[in-house]
């Protein structure tokens, strides 16, 4: 096909077809969450290994970056070219892991604000499975408070120094390379002293730590880094213009398994293991099918999905033909935060007392406990449910801003506790 052409949807549907045909199935979890402890570390970097290989299968087809620009190793085709892909692989094994955060908002923000020698060695290298990547953002004395980032970088000649910590990354103890936003200048306000960088995550100076949730969960991480040399040529636009890609970056992060750059098959994803169809055979294996109560719960499991994908899509639509701004990303998240909180609810009620004492044998009945217990996740990963709806009121809707007293001062003279001000400078 000639440089210049695009490929049509109904060739590339062939060609994605006769790739997912020769795929192996998999059967969904009846799980809303992702953070069951249900294997071991060996088989889990078993599973990190084969999704790099099929990764890697998919770039070899040449469906793999359906959005990249050819120049980088992609297709250079369109939105509508992914969303085929994905109907193509339904029910099919695929990369999960690479998904999110490595090509949103990780690769995103690399092809957007990234130099051209960055592209060049990176984007290849995550569309052929070779780079897993993670997202350093979260810190534990600013949270969802990103742009109140504690993390230090001071510039040493042709080489930047950091130090500090970050936290709550999925995957860390698997991944390769890291985006970072970090401080490199106190006496400037909060958002103007922001700068972002990658950096191999195994590099000297950098700790990670896992860290066990209730659940026995060790996939969220913490990481130390102390004295951690990279060169200039790691640092992503500007000095100090760090919150022009940061707000960008959590467009990215907000539209998660949306973007165009992500794929995944039609029918996974947390939105489906919530519907009426699991609710459905949790009921089903309780033996409640007939209960009015239970029924009633099904449906309500269902309307909350059908209406998440149609707000997902109408969201999608919105935003780029412009009729939205980039902020309404948040409506969405919003509303899967809190849905996929309610759906949990609703498979534990429907699960019964096997929900909180189960066996393994006990199939679609099993882990419903732990996921409510861990319900509270879907409001705070990937930013808070509260944040997104300040990003509404204020971005969105544009109601009046909250007061705030530091956002003309240099960070440095923003008064913080004393366990903050320690890791000052």
């Amino acid at each position: 096909m000639p440089r210049s052409e695009i490929e049509s949807l109904d060739a590339f549907r062939q060609r994605a077809r006769a790739f997912a045909q020769k795929l192996g199935r998999v059967t969904p979890r009846a799980a809303a969450s992702a953070l069951r402890a249900d294997r071991s570390d060996e088989e889990e970097l078993a599973e990190v290994a084969r999704e790099r290989e099929l990764q890697r299968r998919l770039f070899d087809a040449n469906l793999a970056g359906v959005c990249v620009p050819r120049e980088y190793g992609g297709q250079g085709l369109t939105p509508a070219h992914q969303r085929v892909l994905n109907a193509e692989l339904r029910g099919r094994e695929y990369p999960a892991r690479l998904q999110v955060p490595t090509f949103t908002p990780c690769l995103s923000v690399l092809l957007e604000f990234g130099s051209e020698q960055q592209k060049l060695k990176h984007v290849p290298a995550i569309l052929r499975g070779d780079e897993l990547w993670m997202q350093f953002l979260s810190e534990p004395s600013c949270g969802s408070d990103v742009a109140g980032a504690l993390t230090t970088a001071v510039r040493d000649g042709d080489e930047w120094v950091l130090n500090g910590s970050k936290v709550w990354t999925t995957g860390a103890w698997w991944s390769d390379w890291g985006l970072c936003l970090a401080r490199t200048n106190w006496d400037a306000p909060k958002h103007g002293g922001l700068t972002v960088f990658i950096f191999p995550i195994k590099s000297p100076g950098i700790e990670v730590q896992r860290i066990e949730m209730l659940n026995g969960s060790k996939e969220f991480c913490q990481e130390y880094l102390t004295d951690v040399r990279i060169p200039d040529s790691y640092r992503i636009g500007a000095v100090d213009e760090g919150w022009t890609v940061g707000s960008r970056w959590m467009f990215f992060e907000g539209m998660g398994n949306n973007s165009p750059l992500v794929t995944m098959p039609e029918g996974t994803g947390r939105a489906t293991h919530g519907s009426g169809a699991t609710m459905h055979a949790i009921a089903k294996a309780a033996g409640t099918l007939s209960d009015p109560r239970a029924r009633e719960l099904i449906g309500e499991a269902e309307c909350l999905h059908r209406v998440g994908e149609a707000l997902k899509r109408r969201i999608g639509q919105g935003i780029m033909t412009r009729k939205l701004p980039d902020k309404a990303s948040n409506i969405h998240r919003l509303y899967a935060g809190l849905a996929a909180t309610r759906r949990t609810t609703i498979a534990f009620e429907l699960a019964g007392p096997t929900g909180g004492a189960w066996v393994e044998e006990d199939g679609d009945l099993a882990e419903w406990g732990a996921d409510f217990l861990m319900r509270q996740a879907f409001c705070i990963g990937g930013g808070t449910t509260e944040m997104a709806a300040n990003n509404i009121s204020e971005r969105v809707l544009k109601m009046p801003r909250e007061v705030t007293h530091d956002r003309d001062r240099p960070f440095r003279e923003v008064p913080r506790s004393a366990n903050k001000a320690s890791a000052d400078e």
